[in-house]
């Protein structure tokens, strides 16, 4: 088997994204669980290297990404010891550093990298991809399971974008009204309340749900299946599928909705002086227990 030399970039991101090839599938998997593979750039731009390096690498047929630990991603890291949001990296697009960047074109000139273009150009990549979901996937860990073309989830997982409670219209990769149908993503986003793997399953935005022991065997058998189509015929399917998506206006929608996120994001810092709205990492996770507590108590 061949595989893509790994650039001095990977091997020291190793540490917080970790690559492995089994037979014919990547799994790359986030590798932060003692902050819920909350995301931060160093993540963000390790990925970006390992999926580069899998559609490299012509014995790779399908990619697989997972999370390390006992959740997927509970989303963007706003507030780990390892937040790196004024740091720069080697950018992988065309957009300029943001972190000398006055006002909101700080946070714009780096979400168009970091988040809406990368996630962007991960959906395109030219091989199936699958994220298989454990625990919470939510507000930023949903980006990274929507641009996946398959979700295989287990049955204690959950999916929630609160961050309407900041003031925000949702995450920066805005697929809400695809993933769900519009009236179920208001309520999705209006409420910021979990939604289970059986209601999620149900409304079609996943592919399985298993029992947790059972989601890595299920998840790598059907990657295993649709890695003996042919490469040519699963890349045209994925992109036929995905400009039908884009002519149904997704790609225009999240170039609207991108902008309304970052004036949301200018109102905050002008009205409280914080572009989040006073929410950090503890705050938001709060907020979660305390809706998930609400809610178990009406069962």
């Amino acid at each position: 088997m061949t595989a893509a030399p790994i650039s001095a970039a990977e091997t020291a991101a190793e540490e917080v994204v970790l690559y492995e090839v089994r037979d014919d599938i990547a799994l790359v998997t986030m590798n932060r669980p003692e902050y819920h593979n909350a995301q931060n750039s160093a993540m963000t731009y390790a990925l970006d290297a390992a999926f580069r390096r899998a559609c490299d690498d012509n014995d790779v047929k399908v990619i697989v990404l997972r999370g390390a630990g006992k959740h997927f991603s509970a989303g963007h890291d706003i507030g780990t010891p390892g937040r790196d949001v004024d740091k720069s990296f080697d950018r992988v697009s065309l957009w300029y550093d943001h972190v000398d960047k006055p006002g909101g074109e700080f946070l714009y000139a780096r979400e168009q990298e970091v988040y809406l273009g990368m996630c962007r150009r991960w959906r395109d990549m030219p091989k199936p991809t699958i994220a298989m979901v454990q625990g919470a996937c939510v507000a930023g860990g949903l980006m990274l399971a929507w641009v996946c073309d398959l979700i295989i989830a287990s049955d204690d997982s959950f999916y929630a974008d609160p961050v309407v409670r900041m003031g925000i219209p949702g995450v920066e990769y805005f697929a809400h009204a695809y993933e769900l149908n519009p009236r179920l993503a208001k309520e999705f986003l209006f409420l910021g309340e979990r939604m289970s793997a059986e209601r999620a399953e149900r409304m079609g935005m996943l592919n399985r749900v298993v029992p947790r022991a059972e989601l890595e065997a299920e998840t790598l058998a059907i990657a295993g299946r649709i890695a003996k189509m042919p490469r040519l015929g699963l890349q045209l399917t994925k992109q036929a599928v995905n400009n039908v998506e884009d002519l149904m206006g997704k790609r225009s929608a999240m170039e609207m909705v991108f902008g309304l996120h970052h004036f949301a994001h200018v109102h905050n810092e002008l009205v409280s002086g914080d572009k989040l709205g006073g929410y950090d990492a503890r705050a938001m996770a709060s907020s979660q227990r305390v809706e998930s507590q609400r809610e178990e108590a009406k069962e």
